[in-house]
């Protein structure tokens, strides 16, 4: 399932440079962040959902690049976003 777009524009306002910014790593790896907390629940509920399971490790793989391009290129925002969204540093 899609976030709802109130959801999304509150992540983006929250975590991006400026109003309209989509695109940047932070409000990337926040929205997908987002979906993964989702799917997490849902894996939980049902168990048997292979499709979405492969799914969440797409986007978990995704994070995961997004995630180590921001400690390449801006190590403090990289800090702050893990410590924010509660990722955990093992990148």
């Amino acid at each position: 399932m899609a976030l709802d777009s109130a959801k999304k524009a509150e992540i983006i306002k929250q975590y991006g440079r400026s109003e309209n910014d989509t695109g940047s790593p932070e409000v990337q790896v926040a929205l997908l962040s987002e979906r993964i907390n989702y799917l997490t629940e849902h894996l939980k509920i049902n168990k048997k959902d292979h499709s979405s399971r492969l799914g969440l490790l797409k986007l978990v793989g995704q994070r995961k690049k997004l995630l180590r391009y921001l400690k390449r290129k801006d190590y403090t925002k990289f800090q702050e976003l893990i410590k924010s969204l509660g990722i955990r540093d093992n990148i």
